[in-house]
């Protein structure tokens, strides 16, 4: 089967989709400008399955590199057979492709390699074959020599290579493998370290590999680093065994015994922790996959969370010994004003900071307060909840993760941005940001430093990066871009654009006092012909010459659009006042694919360019929940069993949701409670950014540990 083939089979797609798909990619095209702008090409797949395509169609072409390797090195050691060639054929991941290699891959030196350079691999031979009647030491005193001084060393010699040569069956290994994935035991042992208490859940525990869940595995391997556990793999010898007789061992009388004990070594010293080493780091690679994996399904919701445009902002960022920092930002994100203040102990100045802030609130109009979730955000939070009583117009707060914030507010980045500021400064800049734009603010940080996950620390570093960063991509082409407000940070994330180009339109737009078109992009330097193609469409000109240019319809489908407006006897500027509300009914009345046809464009194409011209500069993020805004403070001590809350979902993990209810620590809603139907996994029911009702059902002050249930509050409140 081609590759083209089983991708078809894999993803269900028709033939011709297939190979558009990937000649879109070789040619060097983004995802997505291939998810929206070539749709016709590909049957409407979205960015997510075009990424896990690229990903799949890189491992099949990686699996036949390494074929062509393989079939090379062994055929320039004169080996390779019709077998050989079927194996590989057959072979369906790069796993199988190393156990066929194994028997011919040059080896550092092993007890069967150094026997062999003994000339012992003839009495292997024969010692293998366990024909009838062989007398063993006759045939081993063939071989005694200088450097095999007795009978017992040259059969030690030859069951050496015998167990090798069991060792590196590439049949027997897939067996073995298949059987330990299903009926392996993973156990653990609590050792003693000042680091133990962690893991004292996992002492003496023991579950099937097969049903291990990814954060456990997580957990257990991180145990197994700082020494506190000590892991093994432990499966039923009479579930191996047999599978290695049943192949390598004959019923023959005169070498059963000397099999037996070949088979014994062959399992305990190379078989067993060949294959535990590889059942582990199948079980690792398998968890950081679904780790990545909510990393990815966390980032999304939150980078797509609305903003909280036409608001100044005031970004309150907690501290003690340093005071908290305190800057305001106007309803471009402008800084207005900044200062520090000192509410928290030690230095406790609470009346001195409630006049100077009440004094920088209504200097400003500050509408809404950006409190950072980090260090002394309790303290903080009671303290704005009465500055707000002071104020002599309607303020609310909202408390958002200030995850990274440290991170960007000493970076390279901040200090071009905010040179004037320190970096305490800056990282108050940033929160309220944060809480006016997002994704705008967002995307400056390290993707990692965002703290929507678990175990980020112990992930494949450049795979998570790849698939994070695939994530921002996505969500900032899905927005679009407004072409002069954009940071270079925001636009490097636009589809064919980096940050040196990125700087370069800056640059532009400075000289030119602001874009007037789409079309002048062609002017910045190294931008040419390729890179426009790939971003016009995801950069927006607000109040522009076209006002096809505030949407995101692609300038290589103007054409169509004008002839969809002329088509119903409508022009631009109906489109600019809003008067296509009829739009659809008409497309609709005369056929969809007729009007398509007139218009030579496709389908798809025509659904959204009807979508944009409806609603030229709409932000698909106003659809999404707003931020829980507040004006008064919970204490956790207030919490009782059965009180109701409304929250907002800040983390989503394999075994359920952390939901903020308004305290300083986050509850707790367990897989178990998410809903009263059966959950396969909280993702399938709750997302980062979600408003959920929730109901206390403990509070452990001691532990700081709060549990929630989203189950029977509908049926309570009717």
């Amino acid at each position: 089967m081609t590759i083209e083939e089983r991708l078809s089979s894999e993803f269900g797609l028709r033939a011709d989709y297939t190979q558009n798909i990937i000649n879109l990619i070789d040619e060097g095209n983004t995802i997505p400008f291939i998810a929206r702008y070539r749709k016709e090409m590909h049957g409407s797949c979205d960015d997510q399955v075009l990424r896990n395509f690229a990903d799949r169609l890189k491992y099949l072409r990686n699996l036949d590199d390494e074929k062509a390797k393989v079939q090379k090195v062994i055929t320039e050691q004169g080996k390779w057979t019709d077998e050989l060639a079927a194996a590989l054929e057959k072979a369906l991941t790069l796993t199988e492709v190393e156990d066929i290699y194994r028997p011919y891959k040059p080896k550092r030196k092993t007890r069967a390699s150094v026997a062999i350079a003994k000339g012992l691999e003839p009495l292997a031979d024969i010692l293998q074959a366990q024909k009838a009647g062989v007398d063993i030491k006759a045939e081993a005193e063939k071989f005694i020599t200088e450097e095999v001084p007795t009978v017992e060393d040259a059969i030690a010699g030859a069951k050496d290579i015998i167990a090798e040569r069991i060792s590196d069956s590439a049949d027997l290994r897939k067996e073995l493998r298949d059987i330990l994935a299903n009926k392996a035991v993973l156990s653990c042992e609590l050792l003693e370290n000042e680091n133990s208490p962690t893991y004292e859940t996992y002492a003496g525990f023991k579950q099937e590999v097969k049903n291990l869940p990814s954060h456990r595995i997580l957990a257990i391997n991180r145990g197994e680093k700082e020494k506190c556990l000590k892991v093994e793999i432990q499966i039923d010898e009479k579930l191996t065994i047999p599978v290695i007789e049943k192949e390598f061992k004959k019923n023959c009388e005169e070498t059963n015994a000397l099999m037996d004990e070949v088979i014994a070594d062959a399992y305990d010293r190379l078989l067993f922790p060949s294959l535990e080493r590889e059942c582990r780091n199948n079980l690792t690679d398998v968890a950081n996959e679904q780790a990545i994996k909510m990393f990815e399904v966390n980032l999304r919701p939150l980078l797509l969370e609305a903003p909280l445009k036409n608001n100044v902002i005031m970004g309150f960022d907690p501290g003690y010994h340093n005071g908290c920092k305190i800057a305001v930002i106007d309803r471009n994100g402008a800084v207005l004003d900044t200062t520090v203040v000192y509410p928290t102990p030690p230095r406790n100045k609470t009346e001195e900071a409630l006049e100077k802030l009440k004094a920088m609130i209504e200097k400003n109009k500050v509408d809404i307060i950006a409190i950072g979730n980090g260090t002394a955000s309790k303290e903080s939070e009671i303290f704005v909840a009465e500055l707000i009583k002071h104020c002599s117009h309607p303020v609310s707060y909202a408390v958002l993760s200030e995850a990274g914030a440290s991170v960007y507010s000493a970076s390279k980045l901040a200090a071009e941005e905010f040179p004037e500021y320190d970096v305490n400064l800056r990282s108050a800049v940033s929160i309220a940001r944060r809480l006016q734009d997002p994704l705008a603010e967002l995307i400056k940080i390290d993707v990692k430093s965002i703290g929507v996950g678990q175990y980020q620390h112990d992930m494949p570093q450049n795979r998570l990066t790849e698939v994070l960063e695939g994530v921002v991509e996505d969500c900032v082409n899905s927005v679009g871009v407004d072409l002069n407000t954009a940071s270079p940070s925001l636009l490097s994330y636009v589809s064919g654009l980096n940050m040196s180009i990125a700087k370069n339109i800056v640059d532009f737009r400075s000289k030119v006092k602001g874009f007037k078109s789409r079309e002048q992009l062609l002017s910045v330097p190294k931008l040419g012909p390729k890179a426009y193609e790939q971003c016009a469409g995801f950069l927006r000109v607000v109040g522009g010459d076209n006002v096809l240019d505030n949407t995101a319809v692609h300038p290589e489908s103007y054409d169509g659009a004008r002839k969809l407006l002329h088509l119903f006897n409508l022009s631009e500027d109906d489109v600019k006042n809003g008067n296509l509300i009829l739009l659809p009914k008409l497309v609709e009345d005369k056929g969809q694919k007729k009007v398509a046809e007139e218009c030579g464009i496709g389908v798809p194409t025509l659904v959204d360019i009807e979508t944009e011209l409806l609603k030229p500069g709409r932000d698909i993020r106003e659809s999404m929940p707003k931020p829980v805004l507040r004006s008064d403070v919970i204490h956790m001590e207030d919490l009782k069993e059965g009180m109701i809350f409304s929250g907002v979902v800040r983390n989503v993990v394999d075994f359920g949701a952390f939901v903020d209810i308004g305290v300083h620590q986050d509850g707790l809603v367990h897989i178990s409670q998410l809903s009263d139907s059966f959950v396969k996994h909280p993702s399938d029911v709750v997302k980062v950014g979600d408003v959920v009702d929730v109901k206390v059902t403990a509070v452990d002050l001691a532990k700081k540990r709060i549990s929630l249930t989203m189950k029977g509050i509908e049926k309570e409140e009717k």
